[in-house]
């Protein structure tokens, strides 16, 4: 196996991200399990300790918030000064310094955190707080290239990384990481990476050192251009960050911008979320300021591919409703038709009985059939008109449609990219042929109900009739209830035809009925019995 290249499955990889997304949704009840490790922490606090066991217990507060919330991990490095101050214990007061230098250089405070820094002097450190000083160096230095890079910086991160790594025990864990950390930084990914999987088999899951560890395998291989590699150990990262509730963790952030460099705008939206969260709670403002950048470019991207598919939804669900009107319409024609067929034919039988039986009144029988045949050629005609009017109207719209799938196709063949997002964005065409369907819908009620407004205002009290405006068949109050007339009294498919918000087509039926010289529970149903034939 070539380090580097290591290979794993699929189904492992899209495993441990399930596992991710699950243990983000559950963040709140990790964060809520580490308050109460914490909280018991403070009961020791409140009890009667002496100046040793407060000092130990301050550092347990530390250790617990130093990745979880800096300002209160500061307090209790603080509390430790005094504490050591007290004690008269030197190396007690230099381990209190570093822990605030490492919180100061952690919230952005700099000046402070270097303050403290140089008012110590490495020759006169014991051997394990040298060890924490060199450290708290590389963090200083670490945390300020983030926001001002400056190849000087990164030397003297090597520098004080060297001089850890000859304080640390070779056979440790973590002088391990440092010497890995520094063939990182010398670009000797194959011996870093080597070293990683030794290390990483065995480590103790969900450890400091696991997610440490998978950290830096993520970003050896992202260094190398290794994308899935570095997802899956980024993902391993994260997942541990995540379930230990360190808020204070890189994994999440580099993760999204992967997500982000690879097209997957969900899940780096939902990633780089969680990251800026976490990075607000634990008040990292270095952090904060990158995935606040970060978050600025993936929000704008996000929402404008939703902005996109609303659109295209926006598109389908009205072309949808246009052809689901027409079917609608279509039916109730025919079916009416139907009806005035078999009302006729009803009517002819009994003709012909009365011929058989009254041959005085045969001369008038003719006269009657003659007209019944009339209606019936009458009828013929109207119902082969609005056939051909329908399927005229569908080729017209089929035809528009293969017209703007052209003209779309050749934008994007020429590469006019500008304009085929413009003509994407654009609504002016659903407007247009929107605007046509309400005059064709218009002309084919009034034709199948040509008293239809008369009947309609009749409904009404005399002060509350309605008018339409010079030019127009219909207006929008007429439209709704001309769709109720058709059968169509469900608000949400009126509001999808019409184009109208919900409350704006209640507010027009609650209108009417309060207008109605008719029954207020009445009325509608009398509006969808305007233009039946008495029978």
């Amino acid at each position: 196996m070539v380090f580097g290249t290591v290979a794993y499955s699929n189904d492992g990889a899209d495993s441990a991200f399930q596992v991710l997304s699950q243990a983000i949704k559950n963040k709140s009840l990790y964060t809520r399990q580490k308050e109460e490790r914490i909280a018991s922490l403070k009961k020791l606090k409140a009890g009667d300790l002496s100046l040793s066991e407060q000092y130990a217990v301050n550092d347990s507060l530390y250790q617990e918030y130093k990745k979880f919330k800096i300002d209160s991990a500061v307090f209790y490095a603080d509390q430790n000064l005094q504490v050591a101050r007290k004690l008269q214990r030197p190396e007690l007061v230099i381990a209190a310094q570093l822990q605030l230098s490492n919180s100061y250089s952690s919230l952005g405070k700099f000046l402070e955190s270097e303050q403290i820094l140089k008012s110590l002097s490495s020759k006169a450190l014991p051997k394990p707080i040298l060890m924490d000083y060199y450290d708290a160096y590389i963090q200083f230095y670490e945390h300020y290239a983030t926001n001002s890079y400056n190849k000087n910086y990164v030397k003297l991160i090597q520098a004080y990384r060297d001089s850890l790594i000859i304080q640390l025990n070779p056979a440790s864990v973590r002088y391990q990481i440092n010497l890995i950390q520094k063939q990182i930084y010398q670009r000797d990914l194959k011996t870093a990476q080597a070293g990683l999987l030794r290390l990483l088999a065995s480590a103790q899951k969900q450890s400091a050192d696991y997610a440490m560890i998978t950290y830096l395998l993520a970003f050896s291989n992202q260094l190398q251009h290794h994308t899935d590699i570095a997802r899956k150990y980024y993902t391993l990262s994260a997942i541990t960050d995540v379930r230990n509730a360190i808020k204070d963790n890189a994994s999440l952030q580099n993760l999204a911008l992967i997500f982000y460099e690879t097209g997957d705008l969900d899940n780096a939206y939902i990633f780089t979320k969680s990251a800026i969260e976490d990075a607000i709670f634990c008040n990292v403002k270095f952090r904060t300021l990158r995935m606040s950048e970060l978050y600025t470019i993936i929000n704008t991207a996000y929402l404008e591919k939703e902005g996109r598919q609303k659109s295209q939804l926006k598109l389908y669900l009205v072309l949808i409703s246009v052809l689901t009107v027409f079917l609608i319409i279509a039916v109730i024609y025919v079916y009416k038709q139907m009806k005035r067929v078999s009302r006729i034919k009803e009517e002819l039988h009994a003709s012909g009985k009365q011929l058989a039986a009254l041959n005085q009144e045969i001369s008038h029988s003719n006269v009657q059939l003659s007209d019944i045949n009339a209606q019936l050629s009458e009828a013929n005609q109207v119902k082969e008109a609005y056939i051909a009017q329908f399927f005229d109207l569908c080729s017209t719209y089929i035809n528009k449609l293969e017209d703007y799938r052209k003209t779309l196709n050749k934008k994007a063949n020429e590469k006019h990219v500008d304009e085929l997002f413009k003509m994407l964005r654009s609504t002016t065409v659903v407007d247009t042929e929107v605007e046509g369907l309400y005059k064709v819908f218009d002309n084919i009620f009034l034709s199948l109900y040509p008293n239809f407004i008369r009947e309609f205002n009749a409904l009404l009290l005399p002060e509350e009739q309605v008018t339409v405006k010079p030019g127009e068949l219909l207006n929008t109050e007429l439209r709704i209830f001309a769709l109720i007339r058709l059968g169509i009294t469900d608000s949400v498919k009126i509001a999808a035809f019409l184009r109208y918000s919900l409350s704006t087509i209640y507010n027009y039926r609650t209108r009417a009925r309060n207008k109605a010289a008719v029954s207020r529970d009445d009325f509608e149903k009398r509006v969808m019995k305007i233009g039946i034939l008495p029978v």
